[in-house]
């Protein structure tokens, strides 16, 4: 890190504040794409609820990146920021009349319905808008992704997708649904998913509905893979690389001759960001140092939420020397960001960045214990925007209005 650069970029914009790597951003983005250009046809989109900052999806687009939305409001970010609506795909369990209306409407790549009542849902809204929706069904593969219980999502106990042998009855029925094109299959499992086997363990599943409904005659032009590669967060870790994945894929699959949709998220945005904070004060106590910042849990609250491991890094020279709890100002013991980190030897107004937070953190960020939301910063070389200023304590309170009685 350019520590007189972070430094100056602090002077002038304040702490706590997200710094992303536009550079980063782009080659990770790249390296995926390259990935896919092996196979028949594939559509690479962006999940927007790792990072929906305007400036991020707009240079996405321009890459050519599709959106994997989960809202009505997401859907309104990825047209806004130039996504074609070709290139959109729409899953979740609670899709509202409202947004599937939205985006039919839209016309957008595909709705990944997760329940036999949400695909009746869209058959009834897309018959009275005079269209056709394209729909994939998203399957519960039973799969356990070995990852974090909050984050798993392809186990018969999550919420998500539809059982195997109802999806299938659903394919051989589609003619049922005229406002609908069942063309589709969808299969996630999890998020931040550092071992490729639970991979190829859908893949194998989702092969085998692809050869049962081909033996049916029913043929699908899509299958959705979902999201789920994970990142390094620990100097320890190793994240498969998107070349592997895609062998993997291409290993299980081999003769399918339709389209691949991928959703990666935090493989592209996790390690292009990192949260800036200061140091407020060092409290010493009898048991521990404690380096407390002006960032806490509201700004990122992965640590709190699900035990999540970032790196912290001092921003300043000098040698590590000196154990520390990272810790935020917010009134709940849970506001750590990390536990016995060596660091060098901390000062009040030393700067601290909190590694690979460019996914799953300002999107979570909450106005918790009445704080605003955090700056967002954009880093090109030497070159920096403000491309989220902090939010003011008059907009935070900005739709709260008076009972007329008080």
């Amino acid at each position: 890190m350019n520590i007189a650069l972070i430094s100056k970029i602090a002077a002038e914009v304040g702490t706590p504040f997200y710094l992303y790597s536009e550079q980063r951003l782009r080659q990770n983005f790249q390296a995926f794409a390259d990935a896919v250009k092996t196979l028949n046809k594939a559509t690479v989109c962006f999940a927007v609820k790792s990072n929906f900052n305007p400036t991020i999806l707009k240079i996405l687009a321009g890459m050519g990146a599709g959106a994997d939305i989960v809202s009505g409001a997401e859907l309104e970010l990825a047209l806004q920021a130039g996504v074609s609506a070709n290139k959109i795909v729409f899953s979740g369990v609670g899709k509202t009349r409202t947004e599937l209306t939205a985006a039919i409407q839209a016309g957008i790549k595909q709705i990944n319905a997760e329940s036999e009542s949400e695909i009746r849902l869209i058959n009834d809204i897309a018959l009275e808008l005079g269209k056709t929706a394209a729909v994939g069904i998203r399957v519960n593969p039973d799969v356990d992704a070995r990852t974090h219980e909050k984050i798993t999502t392809g186990k018969k106990e999550n919420k998500f997708g539809i059982d195997w042998n109802d999806a299938y009855r659903l394919f051989l029925s589609a003619e049922q649904f005229k406002g609908v094109s069942l063309h589709g299959i969808e299969v996630h499992v999890g998020s931040q998913i550092l071992d490729l086997e639970p991979f190829r363990e859908a893949f194998v599943k989702t092969k085998k509905m692809l050869t049962a409904l081909k033996d049916k005659g029913v043929l699908l032009q899509t299958v959705d893979v979902g999201g789920g590669l994970g990142v390094a967060y620990k100097a320890d870790e190793s994240a498969p690389s998107p070349a592997d994945y895609i062998a993997v894929l291409q290993d299980v699959f081999g003769d399918f001759d339709g389209e691949f949709v991928f959703e990666p998220g935090r493989c592209l945005s996790g390690d292009a960001g990192a949260l800036i904070a200061s140091v407020v004060r060092v409290k010493q106590t009898d048991e521990k140092s404690f380096a407390v910042l002006d960032a806490g849990m509201n700004d990122l609250v992965r640590p709190a939420m699900y035990d999540a491991y970032h790196t912290i890094s001092a921003l300043k020279d000098g040698k590590a020397s000196r154990t520390y709890d990272v810790v935020g100002p917010i009134c709940e013991s849970a506001d750590i960001f990390g536990k016995d980190r060596v660091l060098p030897e901390l000062d009040e107004g030393d700067l601290v960045a909190i590694e690979t937070a460019g996914a799953y953190g300002a999107t979570m960020a909450s106005n918790y214990n009445g704080r605003p939301l955090a700056a967002e910063v954009l880093l090109d070389g030497n070159r920096y925007a403000v491309i989220r200023r902090r939010q003011t304590v008059a907009e935070m309170m900005g739709l709260c209005q008076p009972a007329p009685w008080v």
